[in-house]
């Protein structure tokens, strides 16, 4: 709920800013480039990145993006870790062994 308050903070923001964005020598963002700028910023704790990367995409987009991005890299670190995918997605949330 609040990523969709901050987001809307954002077009809002951007909605009211007096220059214009004209980035044409810049190839336009794919969600998964979105995606993974957005996560590597809430690990980071830096809201300028997140809006940032949270500006390239739709939210729809960015939330199909960070899920393909949890579904790789969960899997990933259980085979690194020796572990099922759902300990792993367990412990990374902090939540108690199932």
């Amino acid at each position: 709920m609040w990523g969709m308050v901050r987001r809307s903070g954002v077009r809002l923001r951007d909605a009211l800013r007096t220059e214009t964005r004209t980035r044409r020598d810049e190839p336009p963002h794919n969600l998964f480039e979105a995606a993974a700028a957005y996560v590597a910023a809430c690990a980071e704790d830096d809201q300028d990145a997140i809006d940032e990367a949270a500006g390239w995409v739709s939210p729809e987009a960015l939330s199909f993006g960070v899920n393909e991005l949890a579904c790789r890299a969960v899997p990933a670190l259980a085979r690194e870790r020796d572990e099922s995918p759902r300990a792993v997605a367990r412990a990374l949330l902090g939540l108690p062994a199932a």
